[in-house]
């Protein structure tokens, strides 16, 4: 039993690397998040088929019903911060297990609902809370294990959203025809019990940097072997050096671990050196005494040392979650730009072929736009990955993602323009592409330096999600509203592109915020005299640490040519 237990821990348990992989288990992890995706906003998206039999089978308008899918999303993006806190205190692979369990619940009960406002209960409440604890800790994950490739695969990966709506949606509007709507539900429930078996293919990744693949190696079959958590042992290994940080929010080891730990070992090297005898001339009595006080002292040291670190080390593990990320001037930006976005997402799909109907086309061929907007997001998501993999690219992330929010709002002002068929197949087709570039980058975006970092992903994933959630509840009803005012379907179009284009503005700031803005730094040139660097960096003038230092050791030089001169 001990033996089976250790292979599985083998199999299941913790990664160690010495950085992200790009690919190793990374692969099967991308598999996993592929089946999240479709079977989460996958089968979200194609909920809408089920909608005219809930009407006839419970007589209810159209509003009614489509507060289902509303409530759904809003429970879903709304819980973040509790999907991210779960994360932290129980791992990836328990959390994803349990929302693929309340999903598959939720989607089954609903088939035995007799009114609406249980439905509202089993799919908008039950089922949401599974989506919100599947699809944020996956994500996470998969960002973990790939650092140059991770907007590629992560393009590709959530391609299973889009596919979903040429897979699922015909087989089950064909299946509901034969056996039921209850029965069609159930079975989609069934199948939704998939992604229990992704949370199981989930495993944490811990890296340890500067450790050779040997080291590492070893430390995974003790580590295994003994059943007991990798991370653990990072962290015991490297607790004399009082160096040890394991940052709670992501799994990852960091990297002034490795820092503090060469430094250690540097000075060790030099104590052991200095105790060495100088010369032959030294006797055994003289250099065990030299060496006894300078053990003494460097085990004061070291105790003095690892008495300053505990208190960090012990506050780690407890920080389920990290409000202090609301501090960051760029992730404010970053979330209001998640939370503007979020209104231009929703007008096309809900509206597009009433819009068509409007400008004269026939419902049949009106009926095509959204085929025209699946198949060109799968073309978004591909190149969007492909795209931020140069080189060129690779480091201008965030102007890439603003080129297409700008495209995309010009293009929801050309829906309201153009009055026939082909100008709005056109205009479906760009919104599909840039849709899917934005839908595919905008969280794993957080991971980049410019705006959180992959350290701190967890935690601001959750609280960004939340933000953004009130866009999601309030931009369905938002346009339904001024198309009743003005009798125009295009005033939803309008709205959406307003949105879009605020978000825009504040994706602008984003990375000066990150930087220090110039104003700032100017500031912070001006205060540099007659203060200590420490007081520089703490004063309200918001400059960025490297900028401040840079300043203090121009000021510091030029002090010391002054003096020469003299």
């Amino acid at each position: 039993m001990a033996r089976c237990r250790a292979k599985i821990s083998q199999f299941l348990g913790p990664n160690v690397y010495s950085g992200a992989p790009d690919g190793g288990w990374g692969w099967v992890v991308a598999l996993a998040f592929f089946l999240v995706e479709v079977f989460t906003y996958g089968t979200i998206k194609i909920f809408g088929i089920f909608l005219q039999d809930l009407m006839n089978e419970f007589e209810e308008s159209n509003s009614r019903v489509s507060w289902i899918v509303s409530i759904c999303i809003f429970v879903m993006t709304f819980n973040g911060p509790l999907s991210s806190m779960m994360t932290n205190q129980f791992g990836f692979q328990v959390v994803v297990m349990i929302g693929g369990l309340l999903i598959s619940t939720g989607t089954i009960a609903t088939s035995f609902c007799s009114s609406i406002n249980q439905i509202y209960i089993t799919y908008g409440l039950v089922a949401g809370m599974g989506y919100c604890l599947t699809f944020l800790p996956t994500v996470t994950i998969l960002s973990q294990y790939f650092n140059r490739r991770r907007s590629l695969v992560i393009a590709v990966a959530s391609t299973g959203e889009s596919l979903s709506m040429f897979a699922l949606a015909p087989a089950f509007s064909a299946l509901k025809e034969n056996i039921g709507w209850r029965h069609t539900v159930a079975l989609l429930g069934a199948l939704q019990s998939v992604i229990i078996v992704c949370g199981v293919l989930l495993r944490p990744i811990i890296i340890k940097p500067g450790s050779s693949s040997k080291e590492l190696e070893a430390l995974r079959t003790l580590e295994n072997s003994d059943g007991t958590n990798p991370e653990d042992s990072v962290t015991k290994d490297n607790e004399p050096t009082g160096g040890s940080v394991s940052t709670g929010d992501s799994g990852i080891q960091s990297l002034k671990d490795s820092s503090n730990l060469e430094e250690n070992n540097f000075q060790h090297k030099e104590a052991k050196l200095e105790t060495e005898p100088i010369s032959a001339g030294i006797s055994k009595a003289e250099m065990s005494e030299s060496e006894t006080e300078k053990t003494d002292r460097d085990a004061e040291k070291q105790e003095l040392h690892d008495k300053e670190a505990k208190p960090d080390t012990e506050q780690l593990p407890v920080k389920l979650l990290d409000f202090s990320i609301l501090r960051e001037c760029s992730f404010i930006l970053y979330s209001l730009f998640g939370l503007f976005a979020t209104l231009g997402f929703f007008a096309p799909p809900l509206y597009i072929i009433d819009l068509s109907v409007s400008r004269g086309v026939e419902r049949e061929h009106a009926a095509y736009m959204l085929s025209t907007m699946a198949v060109a997001e799968i073309l978004g998501r591909f190149s969007i990955g492909w795209i931020l993999t140069w080189k060129h690219f690779s480091k201008r992330k965030l102007q890439v993602l603003l080129a297409c929010v700008i495209t995309m709002t010009v293009d929801l002002v050309g829906f309201t323009l153009v009055t026939e068929l082909y100008g709005l197949a056109v205009c479906c087709a760009f919104y599909g592409f840039f849709m899917g570039t934005l839908a595919c980058t905008h969280i794993p975006m957080l991971a980049e330096d410019d705006v959180v970092g992959i350290e701190r992903m967890s935690s601001s994933a959750g609280v960004y999600v939340f933000i953004h959630s009130f866009a999601g509840l309030a931009g369905p009803p938002l346009g339904g509203v001024l198309v009743d005012v003005t009798n125009n379907y295009g005033a939803a179009f309008y709205s959406c592109a307003v949105g879009m284009g605020l978000s825009a503005v504040f994706l602008v700031l984003v990375r000066p915020a990150k930087r220090g803005f110039p104003c700032w730094r100017r500031g912070c040139k001006k205060q540099s005299g007659g203060q200590k660097p420490d007081e520089r960096t703490n004063s309200t003038s918001n400059c960025s640490k490297s900028d401040c230092i840079l300043d203090v050791s121009q000021t510091g030089a030029q002090t010391d040519v002054d003096e020469g001169t003299a």
